[in-house]
């Protein structure tokens, strides 16, 4: 069986970026329309920052932000990690399980190309990454000593 890169994952895909400055109810309306959770926040084509369904949650909505007067340089996650196209899917999984985020940054020879999201992975990477996470257990119990 072929292995996944991030690159087959991603397909073809229509960036969804605003700017810093732009407002939270921009990034929402977005989100709502194109049924996706997460914006990408780009400056010069430059990512910045990724604005997700969580930073609405825990940044914007548990603070009572005003959605109009809150621009997204305030409540995104700054510089977030990223992956190179060409990586294998099921290291791009690993990382965002380590990372315990859900969405996460593609790029090209260093250039914004898209992004994915935990959705978008199947059944084999997601069986692969649990297992390891089930042998890990596994491992750290059995070095538990017994009293």
């Amino acid at each position: 069986m072929r292995h996944r890169t991030v690159s087959d994952l991603v397909g073809t895909q229509v960036l969804v970026q605003l700017p810093p400055g732009a407002a939270v109810r921009e990034a929402v309306r977005l989100m709502a329309e194109r049924h996706i959770g997460a914006v990408l926040v780009t400056e010069s084509g430059r990512l910045v920052g990724i604005f997700t369904e969580r930073d609405m949650v825990n940044r914007v909505a548990a603070e009572g932000c005003n959605l109009d007067a809150t621009t997204l340089d305030s409540v995104m996650t700054r510089n977030p990690r990223t992956v190179e196209a060409d990586a294998p899917a099921l290291s791009a999984l690993r990382l965002m399980q380590l990372g315990r985020f859900r969405h996460l940054p593609v790029t090209r020879k260093g250039r914004l190309s898209g992004i994915v999201s935990l959705r978008d992975f199947a059944g084999n990477e997601l069986a692969e990454v649990e297992r390891e996470g089930d042998l890990g257990r596994a491992f750290a119990e059995g070095g538990r000593e017994s009293g």
